[in-house]
């Protein structure tokens, strides 16, 4: 699902606001990994 051509208001709130979500999203997969570089766990696997 591509967000910006399934709901054409996120492109105009992207261009105002920043891609706020996939700022979270890179932000929360930073820390994730950081974690688990810390605790030796191995990274979940993508479907």
């Amino acid at each position: 699902m591509n967000a910006s051509t399934d709901a054409p208001i996120y492109e105009e709130l992207v261009k105002e606001l920043g891609d706020v979500p996939g700022d979270v999203r890179s932000a929360a997969e930073e820390e994730l990994n950081r974690l688990q570089d810390d605790f030796g766990l191995e990274r979940p696997r993508r479907a």
